[in-house]
């Protein structure tokens, strides 16, 4: 028999923690003595210990825990209950890693700070352009709050024109404008080019973009989640060559390979003299 704190050594526990699944009924000692109140664990109590904390840093809650030691979840519930478990932890893994993706662009753009390249903006009308689009809300224009909306909007476009059997016939097109709703939501747009009658259905839009009589444009590589620096050295030279910017930039997708990181996008900032 072990003392409570010889079997939190073992198992690399804390002695609070043995108390408090005490207390719940989850891991009762094998031996508490009537005159001292001390606990006393057994070494097959080990076994059941490592399940509960097994299944503990699975994300499952203590209830959760003792209904599967006390062996009152069956054998399909329990798979059903670990495939829904690592598919929220890979769908965090995905969210954390483009956190990152968004971290070290935003410690790119503080990096070059004062080195903001000048010769790779160029001012160009952008003709008028007929999409298929669909559209969403988005939080803020915070790139985080932009990729989960227009990811998603993309993939239902392409499949509603694979059923209208419409063909795009250029690069998509993404445009942002202010959500009706305001509070800094944004109305995401996703469109690509196509050759269609216009058509303003509740699954589908078909309309003309506008042109722009005056953009600043510049290329970026990789992908969007890392648009930021980019997107701040254009601002910079709009800034610094005596033009104000009069809207949010549409973004040309010019390659779009499997690799995100070997995208080409061209952003287009309207703009006008001041």
């Amino acid at each position: 028999m072990f003392t409570i704190g010889d079997f939190a050594r073992h198992g690399r526990v804390s002695v609070r923690m043995l108390r408090h699944y005490d207390a719940i009924g989850l891991l009762r000692p094998a031996h508490v003595d009537p005159a001292t109140g001390y606990r006393h664990y057994s070494a097959a109590q080990l076994s059941r210990l490592n399940r509960v904390i097994a299944l503990k840093e699975l994300g499952f809650t203590l209830q959760q825990v003792r209904d599967i030691v006390d062996e009152k979840v069956g054998t399909e519930e329990l798979r059903g209950m670990l495939r829904l478990r690592r598919a929220e932890l890979e769908a965090t893994v995905e969210a954390v890693a483009a956190r990152l993706v968004q971290v070290e662009a935003r410690l790119r753009s503080i990096e070059s700070e004062g080195h903001m390249p000048t010769d790779d903006v160029v001012i160009k009308r952008v003709p008028a352009v007929r999409v298929a689009e669909l559209t969403a809300t988005a939080a803020s224009f915070d790139p985080q709050d932009i990729s989960p909306v227009i990811t998603p909007l993309y993939e239902e476009l392409f499949r509603r024109l694979d059923a209208a059997g419409i063909t795009p016939t250029g690069p998509g097109v993404a445009y942002y404008e202010d959500a009706p709703e305001g509070g800094g939501a944004i109305s995401v747009h996703a469109s690509v080019q196509v050759s269609a009658p216009s058509r303003d259905g509740d699954d589908l839009r078909i309309l003309d973009l506008p042109p722009i009589d005056h953009a600043a444009t510049i290329v970026h590589r990789g992908p969007m989640d890392a648009v930021v620096p980019t997107a701040q050295a254009l601002a910079h030279w709009i800034d610094g060559n005596g033009y104000r910017s009069t809207g949010y930039p549409r973004e040309i997708t010019l390659e779009c390979p499997e690799n995100r990181a070997e995208w080409v996008t061209e952003l287009q900032t309207p703009v006008v003299q001041v």
